[in-house]
C-alpha cells in the first residue's frame, strides 16, 4: 500500500477546519472473489490493482460559549480492477464454479459517503446535552457492485445527558444517559452474500445484522 495525503487546517479561537485528499494505491490487496480452495473453504485472493480516493472534511464552530457544533464529511471511490467473480456450480459434473468477469467494481463494506455532525448544549456547569447524527451510504455485500447484494444507506441520531460530579473522596463521578437511535430507525450496518447455480438458475442469498432500534444506556464513570 502507497498512501498519499495532502491536507489543510486552518484553526482561530471560536473555529476550526480541515480538508484531507487521499490516493491509497493497493498492490496485492486480498479481498473475497467467491472462489473456494481443495477442502471447500472461502479464500481471499490477492487482486492486482485496487485503490481508494476521496476528500474528508471536518470542522467545528462555537455559537455561543454554551452552544458548539461540529461535523465531518468524507467522500470516496473505492475500487477494484478487473475484478472476477466465482461461485458454485451444482450443475457442473466435475464441480467447476462459474467464473464471471465484471471489471471495475466497488469494494465491498466500502460506502462512498460517510458523515457526521455533534451540537453540544452546556445548560449549566459540569453537564452537557450532545445530539450527535451519523449518515452512511450505500454499502456492497460483495465485490461485484451489484444492488440486489447490498446495504441501503442509512441516517440514525443519538441524545447523549452528561453531568460531572466532583468530590475530595471520589475525583469524580461522570453519570451519562444514552438515547440511542431516537427515530426509532431499521437499518444494518453490516452482511454478507453468496451465490450459487443449481438447475440452471443462479440464486442469490443475502443475509443481514440489523441494528437494534430505539435503546436506551446508562453508564456511571468514577475517577478515584
Amino acid at each position: 500500500l502507497i498512501d498519499y495525503e495532502m491536507g489543510l487546517e486552518k484553526r482561530s479561537l471560536n473555529y476550526h477546519w480541515s480538508a484531507t485528499a487521499f490516493y491509497m494505491d493497493y498492490k496485492d490487496h486480498l479481498v473475497l472473489t467467491g472462489k473456494i480452495n481443495d477442502v471447500g473453504a472461502y479464500t481471499r485472493t490477492n487482486i492486482d490493482k485496487s485503490f481508494r480516493a476521496g476528500i474528508e472534511l471536518e470542522g467545528a464552530y462555537k455559537i455561543q460559549n454554551w452552544l458548539t457544533a461540529q461535523g465531518n464529511f468524507t467522500w470516496s471511490a473505492n475500487k477494484i480492477k478487473n475484478f472476477v467473480e466465482y461461485y458454485d456450480n451444482y450443475d457442473d459434473p466435475n464441480g467447476n464454479q462459474k467464473v464471471i468477469p465484471h471489471g471495475t467494481t466497488d469494494i465491498a463494506l466500502s460506502p462512498s459517503i460517510v458523515a457526521g455532525s455533534t451540537i453540544t448544549a452546556t445548560p449549566f456547569k459540569n453537564a452537557s446535552i450532545a445530539f450527535v447524527s451519523k449518515y452512511v451510504s450505500r454499502q456492497y455485500l460483495d465485490n461485484t457492485s451489484d444492488k440486489q447484494r447490498s446495504l441501503a444507506g442509512y441516517g440514525v441520531h443519538d441524545l447523549r445527558l452528561q453531568y460531572l460530579i466532583t468530590g475530595s473522596t471520589i475525583k469524580e463521578t461522570r453519570v451519562i444517559f444514552q438515547l440511542n437511535n431516537v427515530l426509532n430507525k431499521m437499518y444494518e450496518p453490516n452482511g454478507y452474500t453468496y451465490s450459487y447455480q443449481y438447475g440452471g438458475t443462479v440464486t442469490t442469498a443475502n443475509y443481514y445484522f440489523p441494528m437494534a432500534g430505539r435503546n436506551v444506556m446508562v453508564a456511571v464513570n468514577v475517577k478515584l
